[in-house]
């Protein structure tokens, strides 16, 4: 079964599965920049950033940023169902969305977060991604230490 993804910005929807990604003409240039052909045509293109708890991607790609909702099939399917509106209930804690090493945690035990609160800077891939809160709670415990090796779905931090 191939991952099918939908990317959707203010200049429209587009459906793209996992094969046409793996197959991209995508050199790396260093200082997360890239060159791409597609369809016969040159584009450089940027990483501006990536926000895992929104499904965001930023690009820069020949001077023109382009913001993408991504979705993957699941998201799709939770979209679809109309479950997506649990994200502003209370948090009951927070995991760790792939594997990767727990570059700084931005939160305490006490503190108080909204939806949209940074807590956590997770490397992954050679990339900083920002885990930020999906609802609203009080941070119970940290589960981790700075430094630490995480697994996807690990707990990060309980909530109450």
């Amino acid at each position: 079964m191939t991952t099918q993804y939908t990317l959707k910005s203010d200049h429209g929807k587009v459906a793209v599965d996992r094969s046409t990604i793996d197959h991209l003409d995508l050199i790396p240039l260093g200082n997360d920049e890239y060159h791409l052909v597609s369809d016969g045509k040159s584009f450089r293109v940027k990483l501006l950033s990536i926000d895992l708890s929104a499904g965001t991607v930023s690009l820069l790609v020949n001077d023109r940023t382009y913001t993408f909702e991504v979705a993957d099939e699941y998201d799709q399917l939770i979209d679809q169902l109309g479950l997506d509106v649990v994200a502003d209930q209370k948090l009951s804690s927070i995991q760790s969305p792939m594997p990767g090493l727990i570059l700084d945690i931005l939160v305490k035990p006490g503190d108080t977060v909204a939806k949209g609160d940074q807590l956590v800077i997770l490397e992954a891939m050679k990339m900083e991604n920002i885990l930020k809160a999906d609802g609203e709670g009080v941070v119970k415990s940290i589960e981790v230490e700075q430094g630490a090796a995480v697994e996807k779905g690990q707990v990060l931090i309980e909530m109450e």
